[in-house]
């Protein structure tokens, strides 16, 4: 029984010690607490960054073929599919063999799921310029077409699995990226059923 008290006493002062040399240490430490803002042009940057690294401009850009390969054409980046091309017929029996073929500089792609069209991206109308910030973070992120529940799922090979568990800061940045680019008016055309090709 003594010796159960005398722990008992022991913690007791132990602990009261602790307190106060840890509120001491608090009285005598000058910390400084400094907010960082984050400026706007900082968010659009982070957002072009990760619209280049993530790879939207390989299908969402027109290109044209130069010296090194395909080059994005500048006023036309991340228009999507330009809807005065003429749609091109793909070989059918590859395609019901498994293989999916691309338009040369990967604006369109056909495959098992028929042909589908990379989106415009830019802030016109015709592309997400009357989205909100929701329905991007649910098309880039649950494959949502134009972000809306009830409507069909984004087409291959858009990758928006990939993209599940992008952070809100981060689907934030790539919205006002795309809000801050050149509007282009191009009308994608729509996807195109296996059974019509």
């Amino acid at each position: 029984m003594k010796q159960n008290f005398l722990i008992i006493v022991l913690t007791a002062i132990s602990f009261t010690l602790c307190i106060s040399s840890c509120s001491n240490n608090n009285q005598k430490s000058n910390i400084e607490i400094t907010t960082v803002t984050i400026k706007p042009e900082d968010v659009v940057k982070h957002g072009e960054y990760l619209v280049t690294v993530i790879g939207c401009n390989d299908c969402h850009s027109p290109k044209k073929m130069g010296a090194n390969g395909p080059e994005i054409i500048p006023e036309l980046m991340l228009s999507g599919y330009p809807s005065d091309r003429p749609i091109i017929k793909f070989d059918s029996k590859l395609i019901k063999e498994g293989f999916a073929m691309f338009y040369p500089d990967l604006t369109a792609s056909a495959g098992p799921w028929g042909v589908s069209f990379a989106g415009n991206l830019t802030p016109d109308v015709t592309g997400i310029g009357n989205w909100t910030e929701e329905q991007f973070k649910k098309a880039i992120r649950e494959g949502k077409f134009k972000g809306l529940d009830g409507g069909r799922m984004l087409l291959p090979p858009m990758p928006w699995y990939n993209y599940e568990s992008l952070k809100d800061d981060d689907v934030h940045a790539i919205f006002m990226y795309l809000k801050s680019i050149n509007p282009v008016k191009n009308i994608v055309p729509a996807p195109i059923n296996p059974d019509k090709m």
